[in-house]
């Protein structure tokens, strides 16, 4: 005979809440109950591992059965099962959970996914009936059947059923429609289960294999279980028992259309938290917004979250993998993270294990280790910005690369720039470029000068040299164009100018007609080498840098002037001589205004009208 009662909760309001804000997700439900399908197989093994459970296991799995026309989704195990009590007891009381009770018994000799007991009522997040038939594995169970349909009332009743497990049978509701498609559902099973411990099968697929060779060759086609998961995945094996392909091959799972990373750390520690994972090195593209937010999330095998910036900090978003932990605090839905200090320890071991493993590539093989350092630099220098104990370490193997291609510690580097690259206040100046073809000509002459210039080509540079800069303080940064990297050579010795002050003016007076044109420009007399360029155009440090870093962070600079400085080098023949002997103020003009379009030419300045004139001159020339 049929039993009929209330649910037994606070509020008969209990379902509503559930639906709309318990979870943050509708799809969660899936993952939700079949965790709970997978914690009635645990749960069997461990009682039977006691002796508390005989007879046959079997083939421990669970099946997820798909009716399109009946409008019902079923989630099937051969687990533990409910006798009429369990169920009066575990499904009748929201929020009290029988894995909590089962986990204080068994807490040393089990794992049970589930710590919550509304995990079961997600189901009403897309069912307007939830059917429960289950049958325990103790001997003489009654199967029974529980009904609700989203109210607090209840049915409950004896059934037939031969084999001992839970079904349970979802009638979607309207709402939840987008689930009764194969491709959905089955897409939600590989998202949120892929890697439970329990086989978990969605109906058949097509194998094909062939037999035979040349004409007799013959196309079987075997109808197979589909598996959905993987029940023994990579981040729980042995280290020492796992080859490279192994490692490389679980990526391109992980990340199907990404090209082999650089290296990976397997994370495995059991106190004083438990953790497992693999965190790899992924090579980088400049745009660092698409490389974030890889790092999957689990506990015990359940996938959680693709959200780990409370777990992993910022810099290290940028890995790709799995991180694996059972003491990582969620909330009631798992949907967030919740205070914790284990959360803290977590986050300073994965900090503690990325910089060990870069001190050991930079100790056992420095040629790979620069050979990859274009996207190994990328984590170091983020590092370094964004987190200290991080950058304690990772000075020690953080490398500059000059514009020769060659690799030097930090350290090294300043010893190696001390004798000709520190200027008057005693600082080491450190000579950059960002664009090494277009800064040709600047590179030229500071090697002429015998000073080595760095590649800081990277979006993140300008973050990491402010942030050296502020951090060492007997250390500058200037680009190899900028107005300040002439006046730091040779600077107890002075180039004397050829021309007396009368002559300057003359020349000054010249320069600073032709460059009024040009927006934010002035005219400056340099005294510099006769094999300098004549003329060369310049900007100062600090504007480039403000300007740079508002464009990296998507900012307009508004109408803010553009400052340049137009250099003339007054020691050189085409000043102090041609320029300063011609007698025809025309020609003079002209070639005066030529060689500052050849200087704006080099700094990519000469657009539109401007440099249309510029080409017909320059044929003209030639005629």
């Amino acid at each position: 005979m049929a039993k009929t009662g209330q649910i037994s909760v606070q509020t008969e309001n209990i379902f509503p809440i559930i639906k709309k804000f318990l979870y943050s997700d509708q799809e969660i439900f899936l993952r939700e109950l079949v965790s709970n399908a997978v914690d009635a197989c645990q749960k069997l093994k461990t009682l039977a591992s006691k002796g508390e459970a005989t007879g046959e296991l079997g083939d421990l799995r669970i099946e997820i059965l798909l009716d399109e026309a009946a409008k019902t989704i079923t989630i099937r195990d051969n687990g533990i099962g409910m006798t009429s009590e369990e169920v009066e007891k575990y499904l009748n009381q929201v929020a009290f959970s029988s894995a909590s009770e089962f986990l204080e018994k068994y807490k040393n000799e089990t794992n049970i996914i589930g710590h919550f007991g509304l995990g079961f009522y997600s189901a009403f997040m897309v069912a307007d009936n939830v059917e429960v038939l289950t049958k325990s594995y103790k001997e003489g169970a009654t199967a029974v059947r529980w009904t609700c349909d989203g109210n607090p009332s209840y049915t409950l009743e004896d059934i037939d059923k031969d084999t001992r497990g839970t079904d349970i049978i979802l009638h979607i509701n309207e709402e939840g429609k987008e689930y009764l498609d194969k491709y959905k559902l089955e897409s939600l099973l590989t998202k949120y289960c892929k890697f439970l411990p329990v086989t978990i099968q969605m109906g058949t697929r097509t194998e094909t294999t062939y037999e035979g060779e040349g004409d007799d060759r013959k196309e079987i086609k075997t109808e197979v279980p589909n598996i959905i998961n993987d029940k023994d995945p990579l981040w729980k094996k042995n280290p020492l028992e796992i080859t490279e392909e192994e490692y490389k091959n679980f990526y391109r799972d992980l990340y199907p259309m990404s090209s082999d990373p650089l290296f990976w750390i397997h994370l495995n520690i059991d106190y004083p938290f438990n953790l497992t994972g693999i965190l790899y090195f992924p090579k980088i593209s400049n745009d660092l917004a698409l490389q974030k937010n890889k790092i999957q999330l689990y506990s015990n095998q359940v996938y959680v979250t693709d959200e780990v910036k409370d777990i992993v900090p910022e810099f290290l978003t940028l890995l790709h993998g799995v991180i694996d932990s059972p003491d990582i605090p969620l909330n009631v839905s798992r949907s967030y993270l919740q205070a914790d200090a284990n959360v803290k320890k977590i986050t300073g071991y994965i900090t503690r294990k990325v910089a060990e493993k870069l001190q050991e590539l930079y100790n056992k093989d420095l040629e790979g280790y620069q050979a990859k350092w274009s996207d190994i630099g990328v984590f170091v220098k983020y590092g370094i910005i964004s987190d200290e104990k991080f950058a304690e370490k990772a000075m020690k193997f953080a490398l500059f690369q000059n514009v020769d291609k060659e690799f030097f510690a930090i350290e090294a580097y300043d010893e190696k720039i001390k004798a000709l690259q520190t200027d008057k206040n005693n600082k080491l100046v450190h000579i950059y470029s960002t664009n090494p073809t277009e800064q040709y000509a600047y590179i030229q002459a500071a090697k002429n000068r015998s000073y080595d210039v760095l590649l800081m080509d990277h979006p993140i540079d300008n973050h990491f040299i402010q942030h050296l800069e502020y951090k060492l303080p007997n250390t500058s940064f200037v680009r190899v164009d900028a107005d300040t990297a002439d006046q730091l050579i040779h600077k107890d010795e002075k180039v004397e100018s050829v021309l007396n002050e009368q002559e300057k003016e003359s020349i000054k007076g010249l320069f600073e007609n032709i460059v009024k044109a040009t927006p934010g420009a002035t005219a400056v007399l340099k005294d510099l080498s006769p094999t300098d360029d004549p003329i060369s155009i310049v900007r100062p440090e600090f504007m480039r840098r403000m300007k740079e870093m508002q464009a990296l962070q998507g900012m307009s600079f508004g109408d803010f002037p553009d400052a340049i400085n137009v250099n003339i080098n007054t020691n050189h023949p085409l000043i102090c001589q041609k320029i300063l002997l011609e007698t025809d103020d025309t020609k003079k003009n002209s070639i005066a205004s030529y060689l500052v379009q050849l200087a704006k030419l080099q700094q990519n300045m000469l657009k539109g009208e401007e440099l249309n004139q510029f080409v017909h001159t320059s044929i003209s020339q030639l005629n």
